[in-house]
Parts: structure tokens; C-alpha cells; sequence
């Protein structure tokens, strides 16, 4: 028997899973989909492998660089990329979710979760969206932030070209340079980003190849990194610190827990312990054999996501709760880029070019409590490509006559006009906006009544953003607009992307509404969870990886305080 079961091992199950080893507790990590860079699994998509990983001796640096690469459709691909949200074979079919609306749903299943393809951004959330709605102060998560920041590490992010133009426009605007962690008014900084610092033998002419600079401990500033990054001379030093790279290792080492990779957990243990009911373990189903077992432990602790939370809650036919899967945001997102012609560019950065993939790939942030966040996003051009597509507006040529704000162009870009915007790819810049979205409990997560799967009935996924989320949006995308207007651009388009992006996705297991102050179930005890359900709101509109984070580490603290003092 464990002491305690996580199910999920992303942004927070890592997390937890590495403070309660080191504060002695037995623990089990189950992830549903496969590990990367784990010499137990040397071929994850073709063959079952081991059945489960404790020691960091088991990881392999070499294995790691062959799997994640930086081919596109090969890792990100929604259906069958490395990084989709479905089982280790990749011969199968991605696990289904009945979503009623336009919408691209990015998770992704393996040791790491979702973390595995984030941009490693780690803004700590705004301190107005904390004090006064949620059950404790800003004051008091700073601690577990600090914490955070100090092993993933958190640096503020270097600046490439695509970041200095992002600033000369933020303040030929007005703004203000705020380079603070704690945001409490509108400015602009660089991006805190959970990614080493550069490698000095970037800027040397020591004869240094690109392949020696890969293994090397540092980022190299070479951009893609949303695929995978692969630079670094052991798994534990690779530069973009996703939860596979930094927590896994670090809770490997304290010799306590055990990773279960391709392991879906499909229903909840209960027993009634002294009147209340208590969590006693997880029921589980290998995705490559299909064989299920009971897993029996003290605590069980979700880390599945917002959407996976809630829907193991309702398949495991747990006490009913009206909160439950309900309240969904997502930071309704928009996509707002400019082109530059050569001579301006010259004359700002003393280069013809952007080449906005150099660096991190989100390097410089706007911050505007209220309103939400922009930050500078250098993709690869084929995702660029593919997010020039996504509009709620159709194509750009069935808009009625000039635009009426502060961008030139809406709507999707096809055809022939797609590939001249493309041609300008080189000098082009793209901010990426993320709204402060409000919590609307008509949005959310519910189970098919009739359509289910191996691991149970599928989630129903419902999104629509609020009027008020809306008018937020288009302010920060004309504030985007004016940006790159002010910094030089000679076009700026607006993407208008559909509502269902969802990518952040937050809050359908809130604190206080499904779990106490401490993150315990009301209704169920010695059940935690640790993932971003929990969250009130949507922190004031940033990435909510960070916060997550510093949750799991004091979500520890309780249940040790709790149950194993």
C-alpha cells in the first residue's frame, strides 16, 4: 500500500508528488500516457515496455533527443503527434471528447502532462484577481511562488529582436517598463519563463558548433521550443524546464516515488472510515493490455487537468456536487500580428529581419490587471501558418470594407494571401493575447449519458465566452494593434481566433465550491486536488502553470499536516 496515489504527473502531480517523497511519503504517480527519455520504454509508441520507473538512473538523455525533435507534425500534431492527448500507440485512435462547439482542445498524455509542450512562461498570477476572491491572500502564496521559482529556476527571459521591438512599441505607446513579479498596474516586462538562462558560448567565436552548444547546459536561443526542447547534457539540465525535465527528476530522487506511465485511472476508491467518506485508492486500466487492478493508498490526489478532474469525480459516481466540472475559462485567446518593412527594421534593431522563432518563445509580456495579459509568441512557421487560419470572423475576404480599428485585416488568411503574409514571415511579429475571462458556470464539463470509452463516458465540454470576456478581448487586441502600429508595422492583422481555443484551462473544481481552503474535497476526505480546476478564477488572465505549482507545494504541506504528522 502507498501512502499517496497522484493521478496525473504535469504542472502540479509532479510538483506534489516530489514534496511528499522528500518529506518521507511512499508515493505512486500514475500518468495515462507514455515516458519519453526513459530507457524502460526505449520505443513508447511501438511496444508496452517496463511497467513503472523509480530511480533517475532510469532516464536517458540520448533516448530523450531522439524522441522529442523538433519535427511539427511529428510532435504536435492534435491526432497523432507524440504530444496528443491519447495513448502511447500511436496506430490508435486519440481519446475522444464530445465538445459542442468550434474549438481545439491542447493537452497532452506522458510523464510531464500538458507542460511537455508549454512555453515555459511562469507569471505569477495578478494580485487582484487573488485578495478578496479566493479564501486566502496573495500574501500568503508568495512563499510557495518564491519556492517554485527557485527550483525550476524562473529567470526573466533574454531578449531577441522579437522582444525589443515588442518594447519600443510598448513605449512609444505610453507604457510603462515594470520589470516586478507581483503586477499591480498596467506595464510592460520581460517574460518570467521556467528556462535556463543562455549559454555564454552563444556570443563567443570560440568555433563552438550548433551541436556541441545542444549539449551543453543553457538555452541556446534557437527557437521551436513549444515542440520539445532538446538542448542540454542530461535530462535533469534540459533548458525548457517542463515538469519531465525538472520536478520528475527531482522527485526521483528522493528514492520515494514510483511513476506508472500509461496508466488511466477510471475510478476513485471510496469506504466509509468513522462515518465520513474517505478516498482509499484508485482503479486503473493499462492502456496497452487493457488489464485493471485496485490501487489502494492513505490519500489519493487528482492532478488530471480541468477536464479529466471532473469527469473522473463523475465516473466514479462520487457524492453529487452542483460545483462539479462547472465554471470553465480558458483566456480566450487571440492572435494579432504585424509586418515590418526592411528599412524600419534597420533603422529600430539594426537588422532586415525579426526572425521571430530566435529565442524564447515568448519572451516580452504586457501585463493589465482587468483586462488580461499580451505576450510576444515566436512559433515555427508552420504553426504560425496554421494560426493565421483560426477566425470566428470566416476568411478575411468576406469582411464588409476596411477595418474600423486598430488593425488593418480580419478573419483567417487563405490561399494566395496567406502565402504573401507567409513570405513575410521573417520580418513579422506576433503578440499573443490572453483575456482576463470570467467565470460563467453555464461553461464547463459534464459526462455523456450514453457515449463512453475504455476509460469510462466522455467528457462534454461546453464554452461560451461572456460579453463581458468578450469586450475585454477586443480592448487588449486593439492594444496589441496599437503596439505594432507604434513599433513600425505597415500591416496588422487580427486573427479573431474562435472562442474554443483552449489551452489555459481553469477553475471547474473550485476552491471553495468542491475543495476547502487546504484543496481536500468537501464531500470526500483524504481526496485532493492539485491541477488548475482548482482555481477560483482565471488569476486576471496569465499562464497558470506557476500558480498551480505553488499550490501543489502548499497542498502538501496540508496533507502531510493532516494525515501524516
Amino acid at each position: 500500500m502507498h501512502d499517496v496515489i497522484v493521478i496525473g504527473s504535469g504542472g502540479g502531480g509532479a510538483v506534489i508528488a516530489k514534496e511528499l517523497g522528500e518529506k518521507g511519503l511512499k508515493v505512486l504517480v500514475l500518468e495515462a500516457g507514455p515516458w519519453y527519455g526513459n530507457q524502460k520504454w526505449p520505443k513508447p509508441n511501438l511496444d508496452a515496455g517496463g511497467k513503472s520507473s523509480s530511480a533517475l538512473t532510469d532516464l536517458n538523455i540520448h533516448l530523450y533527443k531522439e524522441l522529442l525533435n523538433k519535427e511539427e507534425m511529428n510532435m504536435n500534431d492534435l491526432v497523432t503527434g507524440r504530444f496528443r492527448w491519447g495513448p502511447a500507440d500511436r496506430s490508435k485512435a486519440q481519446w475522444f471528447r464530445n465538445i459542442q462547439q468550434k474549438a481545439m482542445i491542447w493537452q497532452a498524455a506522458g510523464v510531464g502532462g500538458t507542460t511537455q509542450v508549454y512555453t515555459a512562461n511562469c507569471p505569477r498570477a495578478y494580485p487582484h484577481a487573488i485578495d478578496g476572491k479566493w479564501p486566502f491572500s496573495y500574501k500568503e502564496l508568495v512563499p510557495y511562488y518564491e519556492k517554485v521559482e527557485a527550483e525550476l529556476p524562473v529567470h526573466f527571459a533574454a531578449a531577441t529582436a522579437k522582444e525589443e521591438l515588442f518594447y519600443y512599441g510598448a513605449s512609444r505607446l505610453g507604457m510603462d517598463f515594470t520589470p516586478v513579479l507581483d503586477v499591480q498596474k498596467p506595464g510592460y516586462r520581460p517574460q518570467p519563463n521556467a528556462i535556463l538562462l543562455p549559454n555564454k558560448a552563444i556570443h563567443n567565436s570560440s568555433g563552438v558548433t550548433d551541436e556541441q552548444l545542444s549539449w551543453m547546459e543553457g538555452c541556446t536561443l534557437s527557437g521551436h521550443c513549444i515542440n520539445g526542447c532538446p538542448h542540454g547534457p542530461s535530462v535533469d539540465k534540459i533548458a525548457k524546464r517542463s515538469t519531465n525535465v525538472s520536478y520528475i527528476p527531482l522527485a526521483l530522487k528522493t528514492g520515494n516515488v514510483c511513476i506508472w506511465p500509461n496508466t488511466f485511472a477510471v475510478k476513485i476508491l471510496t469506504e466509509t472510515i468513522d462515518s465520513e467518506l474517505c478516498a482509499i485508492g484508485v482503479e486503473v486500466r493499462n492502456t496497452w493490455t487493457g488489464e485493471q487492478e485496485e490501487l489502494r493508498a492513505a490519500a489519493v490526489v487528482l492532478a488530471c487537468g480541468s477536464i479529466e478532474s471532473p469527469r473522473l469525480w463523475l465516473n466514479s459516481n462520487l457524492p453529487k456536487n452542483q460545483f462539479v466540472g462547472k465554471g470553465l475559462v480558458t483566456h480566450y485567446m487571440d492572435w494579432i500580428t504585424g509586418i515590418f518593412d526592411e528599412k524600419d527594421l534597420i533603422s529600430i534593431l539594426g537588422s532586415r529581419e525579426i526572425r521571430p522563432f530566435v529565442g524564447n518563445t515568448c519572451g516580452a509580456r504586457l501585463d493589465y490587471p482587468g483586462l488580461g495579459a499580451l505576450q510576444t509568441t515566436g512559433l515555427s512557421p508552420g504553426l504560425t501558418a496554421s494560426f493565421y487560419g483560426l477566425s470566428e470572423s470566416s476568411y478575411y475576404f468576406n469582411q464588409n470594407g476596411p477595418s474600423k480599428n486598430s488593425w488593418d485585416i480580419e478573419g483567417g488568411l487563405a490561399g494566395p494571401f496567406l502565402r504573401k503574409w507567409m513570405d513575410e514571415y521573417p520580418r513579422s511579429l506576433s503578440i499573443l493575447v490572453t483575456t482576463d475571462d470570467e467565470v460563467d458556470e453555464q461553461n464547463g464539463v459534464t459526462l455523456d449519458p450514453l457515449l463512453s470509452d475504455e476509460n469510462g463516458f466522455v467528457p462534454v465540454i461546453r464554452y461560451k465566452a461572456t460579453k463581458k470576456s468578450e469586450r475585454k478581448q477586443v480592448k487588449l487586441a486593439g492594444l496589441a494593434a496599437d503596439i505594432l502600429k507604434k513599433a513600425g508595422a505597415k500591416k496588422v492583422h487580427r486573427s479573431n481566433w474562435p472562442s474554443g481555443i483552449m489551452i489555459h484551462m481553469e477553475s471547474t473544481m473550485r476552491i471553495g465550491r468542491v475543495v476547502d481552503s487546504n484543496c481536500e474535497a468537501y464531500q470526500v476526505k483524504r481526496l485532493y486536488i492539485a491541477d488548475n480546476s482548482v482555481h477560483v478564477n482565471g488569476l486576471g488572465g496569465v499562464n497558470p502553470t506557476l500558480t498551480t505549482q505553488a499550490l501543489a507545494v502548499r497542498t502538501a504541506e496540508k496533507i502531510i499536516e493532516t494525515y501524516f504528522s
